[in-house]
């Protein structure tokens, strides 16, 4: 016999709808005898499919484990399958650094990505287990920028966290190496119009139909010769936002291919190396003023995933 104890992610719904997905390889008609046989019961009492489920329920199957494990499609962990680096975990949030090479949302190739690479880690430690919540990142790098990504592995740390970067509380920090010398402080405000048919975005000085306002704040750290490193701060968090805005004013990042200029890097010289939270309300209260660091000499590179 397994007891499944409801937590704040499965609470709410139907009880014949969280069993389909714990027993994701059972079909509805074994589940629906179970429940009527009483081989499946709710807080030790015999239940109905269209049971609401509370928080703290207990959710018990009188089957064999074999049984269980045969309509369950439960993964492992495997060292390849993951790439990125935890930073940051506690029972709501996971900070993971993401290498060079990997898309974080999931696309029409079909390679590997971050988001699929979480719920693997998440459900090999048994986190994800009733298949009830996905695990969803908060913010997205492009593939060929590094750094630190924000995934919800609940709903309301999913929904807080989304609410406090759309309030713009959570403040976002760039590591970026630049073609030319940048001695000042910037602070730049334009319009971004995006051209979805190449796939870039264009940067103009006033407002358009269709265009999204942009800020970026820009602070040089050092020189390197005929580059300046810099730290970027976006307010506005647009596709292509730091390449784009940078190669406006003269300065592509070093190893950009689509906005820059053919230099020796590789790949784009971006890491996102800095996370201050803020915004948070409640049980997650405990996040504001984290500060969340990883370093650019931290960076991984995967050439083929």
């Amino acid at each position: 016999m397994k007891e499944i104890r409801i937590t704040k992610n499965e609470e709410g719904q139907r009880l014949d709808r969280f069993l389909k997905k714990y027993l994701n390889k059972a079909n509805s008609s074994f589940i629906y005898k179970m429940l009527r046989k009483k081989n499946i019961k709710l807080n030790g009492s015999k239940a109905e499919p269209d049971t609401v489920l509370n928080k703290d329920d207990i959710v018990q199957l009188f089957l064999a484990d074999d049984t269980i494990d045969k309509f369950r499609d439960k993964k492992t962990l495997k060292e390849t399958d993951i790439h990125f680096e935890t930073v940051y975990e506690d029972d709501n949030i996971l900070v993971v650094n993401k290498p060079i090479g990997l898309s974080t949302q999931p696309d029409r190739t079909g390679m590997r990505n971050l988001v699929d690479e979480i719920k693997v880690y998440l459900d090999a430690k048994e986190e994800n287990i009733s298949f009830t919540f996905k695990p969803a990142v908060c913010n997205r790098l492009d593939r060929n920028t590094s750094g630190l990504v924000i995934a919800a592995k609940n709903y309301n740390a999913l929904k807080q966290t989304n609410k406090a970067i759309r309030e713009r509380k959570i403040k976002k920090y760039y590591l970026a190496k630049v073609h030319g010398i940048i001695k000042e402080n910037l602070e730049l405000k334009d319009y971004l119009i995006k051209n979805d048919n190449k796939n870039m975005v264009k940067i103009i000085n006033e407002y358009r139909e269709n265009s999204k306002p942009v800020i970026t704040y820009v602070r040089p750290l050092k020189t390197e010769g005929r580059y300046t490193w810099l730290e970027v701060e976006i307010e506005t968090g647009r596709a292509h936002q730091i390449r784009a805005h940078l190669a406006s004013i003269g300065h592509p990042l070093a190893g950009d291919k689509k906005y820059g200029v053919k230099d020796n890097e590789k790949y784009q010289v971006l890491h996102a190396y800095k996370l201050l939270l803020d915004g948070f309300e409640g049980n997650l209260s405990y996040l504001n003023g984290v500060e969340i660091v990883s370093d650019i000499g931290e960076r991984k590179i995967i050439r083929e995933v």
